[in-house]
């Protein structure tokens, strides 16, 4: 093992292959990274660039093929033979502690010490440090788990850019950031760039990734399609078409339909997040979207439509009954169902199989004797959620935490379709997700709507929520501020009632 390598040169991927039980992940995947420039690694979920992502920070180790940084091969076995060959990876998954602090998180390993004691004054002072650049308003003595998932994305990347390393690779790295913090990270990525730092980039958003990137290279089911060194000679057209194989005309799939009678109805609803009364209603039959920026409150709204945090005021009516959630258990008995917007914590079991996914919450329907569930109902529910969401999995039985996040978002998907529903809560339903998964979902929305649910949806995507609903209501400070029909909806209108109000 070649350690303490960080005297730049580009990095080369050599025949990178790795196969897993029933999946062959990546297959003889070769291309450069030159030192100086930002390459974005695209393809639909399930391409493979994670996997590339977890080879390059040790996580995993290659069947077939080899890295090499400069002129020297690198054989990583673990996360800590990456590190000190100057490999900093940033995951999608974070890799943090969120009963410490932000400080004790950023400097784990290598903590200040004084008389054998941690030295909080200079460990709090080296932390802040860290985070002046990126997140100055995080304050390094705070428990890491108070942070909201964006903040903690912030902290994750201080940490990884600590370390001053030669290749720095980005997972998905803004997918819970604010505009504003996605400028911060752009600026910074550019100054690495500069500095002559080999940068990956891995993102859905193709604005991003037009903005920031340099060359570009495609996977598409684990092999390596095509490499375009000038991301300037190339359009998003172009990059779409050669990610899922087709053109992809109009990704939102939306259809008119005709709104139906009301679902539910929320009035003067007062609770955790929210600092003025909310009132709305939601038809059957329609996608009512929800845009905000992040502090809006749309997800303390969602929480409390769901039973996860309770009403201080206000009441829900439902088919014209008034509802008493005390839990989501009562949510879900009444036919309110939430896809959370951290899937990986909130919404799935990460070490469960595809199929008990799935079927988790519908078992109780189908006990037998009190408790016993037909093994033939659990293979048929799964297999059928399956072929009806096109979930890309070798079996039932893998373990979901294999998926992609497209296929993990459709689980949960298939989780509440195996119950009745009258209301669907979905809280970034899209975040993480490629452009093909994108699109599936989209279809999957429009569906349950025909069927004449109602679909609440939650998005910081001003296009997406532009693109897929029927009607938007917009969200400020724990507020609603405006309410958009589709026909006169677009980015400056529900971006101006969006931001925060001027206070006389």
């Amino acid at each position: 093992m070649d350690a303490h390598v960080n005297d730049g040169g580009s990095l080369r991927f050599n025949g990178i292959g790795k196969v897993f039980p029933g999946v062959k992940a990546l297959s003889d995947i070769s291309f450069v990274a030159h030192p100086g420039s930002v390459h974005a690694l695209m393809g639909e979920n399930g391409a493979g660039k994670s996997t590339l992502l977890k080879i390059l920070g040790g996580s995993y180790i290659p069947d077939s093929g080899n890295l090499q940084i400069g002129e020297r091969p690198m054989d990583f076995r673990s996360a800590a033979d990456s590190i000190d060959s100057g490999v900093a990876v940033i995951h999608q998954e974070l890799h943090l502690v969120p009963e410490m602090s932000v400080a004790e998180n950023l400097l784990l390993g290598h903590m200040p010490a004084r008389y054998g004691m941690v030295n909080r004054q200079m460990l709090n002072r080296r932390a802040a440090e860290l985070l002046k650049e990126l997140a100055g308003e995080i304050d390094p003595r705070e428990r890491l788990g108070n942070l909201s998932l964006g903040q903690r994305q912030l902290v994750e990347i201080a940490k990884a850019m600590s370390r001053n390393a030669h290749v720095i690779a980005f997972d998905e790295p803004t997918s819970s950031l604010s505009a504003r913090e996605i400028d911060r990270l752009m600026t910074i990525i550019g100054k690495l760039r500069d500095e002559g730092k080999v940068v990956l980039y891995v993102s859905h958003r193709m604005e991003e990734i037009f903005r920031i990137c340099d060359a570009v290279t495609v996977f598409k089911d684990g092999r390596f399609v095509r490499t375009f060194e000038q991301i300037d000679q190339l359009d998003q057209n172009q990059l779409v078409t050669c990610m899922v194989g087709r053109d992809i005309q109009d990704i939102y799939n939306y259809r008119p339909r005709e709104r139906q009678g009301e679902a539910l109805r929320a009035e003067g609803l007062l609770g955790p997040g929210l600092n003025e009364a909310v009132s709305f209603t939601a038809h059957k039959g329609e996608v009512l979207g929800f845009f905000g920026l992040v502090g809006a409150g749309r997800t303390e709204l969602l929480r409390l439509l769901c039973g996860l945090e309770r009403l201080k005021a206000g009441q829900l009516v439902l088919d014209g009954q008034v509802l008493n959630l005390k839990s989501p258990r009562d949510a879900i008995a009444a036919g309110i169902l939430l896809c959370p917007e951290d899937r990986k914590k909130e919404g799935i079991v990460p070490l469960g199989s595809v199929a008990e996914n799935i079927n988790i919450s519908a078992r109780h329907h189908h006990a037998q004797l009190g408790c016993l569930v037909p093994a033939q109902w659990e293979r048929e529910n799964a297999e059928r959620q399956i072929r009806a969401l096109n979930v890309k999995t070798p079996s039932p039985d893998q373990p979901i935490m294999f998926l992609s996040g497209g296929n993990q978002q459709k689980v949960i998907l298939g989780r509440w379709l195996s119950l009745s529903m009258k209301v669907l809560l979905l809280d970034e339903p899209t975040r993480g997700i490629d452009i093909g998964a994108k699109s599936e979902i989209y279809q999957i929305i429009h569906n349950l709507a025909a069927e004449g649910i109602a679909v609440i949806v939650v998005s910081s995507d001003l296009m997406e929520v532009i693109g897929i609903s029927d009607r938007i209501l917009v969200m400020s400070e724990g507020a609603l501020t405006g309410e958009v029909a589709r026909e006169q909806a677009d980015e400056a209108r529900l971006l101006q009632l969006a931001l925060p109000r001027t206070r006389g």
